[in-house]
């Protein structure tokens, strides 16, 4: 991880993650974020309101439903949810949130950003702990790259 900005490598320091906006269907964003988390070490729980389980696997409402400490989340909602998500991480004591960002806005709305920072929580804009959580795969190192070249990814 010696590519990784600070952020990121204080991040991935957790032990268990939430992961915001993971689907029953699969393919989604959100599910492989949750899978690659799990496959690098990491206890990572699925957050969905509409969903009971995703896998056969309790799945939470919100964040502040989680049972236990969790050291970070990353939204993988639309951005007009975002904000919902933030307020219910400060409310859980969840301090790292890192929104998820390829294409497009991804989960990023100025508004949740900035409640963040009204919130006293530093955020992660852009990209994905695929990016980063090894063994990284060559399609996430070379869409990390070309995402650092945008400036999409954190610094």
């Amino acid at each position: 991880m010696a590519t990784a900005p600070q952020s990121v490598v204080t991040f991935l320091r957790g032990k268990r993650f939430a992961v915001a906006g993971v689907s029953r269907q699969k393919g989604q964003p959100a599910n492989a974020i949750l899978e690659k988390l799990r496959k690098s070490g990491f206890d990572a729980v699925p957050v969905n309101p509409n969903a009971e389980s995703i896998g056969g696997e309790p799945c939470y409402p919100s964040l502040s439903a989680v049972p236990g400490q969790v050291d970070g989340v990353v939204v993988a909602v639309p951005p007009a949810a975002a904000i919902g998500v933030v307020r219910d991480a400060a409310s859980a004591g969840i301090r790292q949130i890192w929104f998820h960002r390829s294409f497009g806005a991804g989960s990023v709305s100025d508004e949740a950003i900035e409640e963040c920072r009204r919130l006293g929580i530093e955020p992660i804009v852009g990209g994905c702990p695929l990016m980063y959580c090894e063994p990284v795969d060559v399609f996430h190192r070379c869409f990390r790259w070309w995402l650092k070249r945008g400036g999409r990814i954190p610094v």
